[in-house]
C-alpha cells in the first residue's frame, strides 16, 4: 500500500518562505503524476500545483500562486516538493500532496488523484 507523507509545514510571517516535501513509501504505480492541495478552513479543498511524470518539465500553478510557489520531483527519492516564497496571510491552509496513478502529463483535476496524504498545517500571520 502505498503512503504519502508531507512535512514542512509551520508558522511563518507573511512574505516569509516554506518548503513542503511529500515523502512516497510502498510500491508505487508508474506513470504517475503529482499535485499540491489546500484547504482552508470552511472552505473546500483546491488545486495548488502539479507536476508532470518522471521529467518534471511541465508544471502547473493556481492563479493565486503563480510566480510564487514552485513544484518539483526527485523519482529517485520518490518525493515531490513545494517551495512557497512570498507567502500570504491567504495561503493559511492544511496542504496536501497526491499522486494521480496512470497519469504521464500534470493534473488539476482533484478526483484523478487516487492517494492523499495526511496534510501539513500552514499558517501565514500578517
Amino acid at each position: 500500500q502505498v503512503q504519502l507523507v508531507e512535512s514542512g509545514g509551520g508558522l511563518v510571517q507573511a512574505g516569509g518562505s516554506l518548503r513542503l516535501s511529500c515523502a512516497m513509501s510502498g510500491r508505487t504505480f508508474s506513470p504517475y503524476a503529482m499535485g499540491w492541495f489546500r484547504q482552508a478552513p470552511g472552505k473546500e479543498r483546491e488545486f495548488v500545483a502539479g507536476i508532470n511524470w518522471w521529467s518534471g518539465d511541465s508544471t502547473d500553478y493556481a492563479d493565486s500562486v503563480k510566480g510564487r510557489f514552485t513544484i518539483s520531483r526527485d523519482n529517485a527519492k520518490n518525493t515531490v516538493a513545494l517551495l512557497m516564497n512570498s507567502l500570504k496571510p491567504e495561503d493559511t491552509a492544511v496542504y496536501y500532496c497526491a499522486a494521480a496513478w496512470g497519469r504521464r502529463t500534470v493534473v488539476r483535476v482533484m478526483g484523478e488523484y487516487k492517494n492523499w496524504g495526511q496534510g501539513t498545517q500552514v499558517t501565514v500571520s500578517s
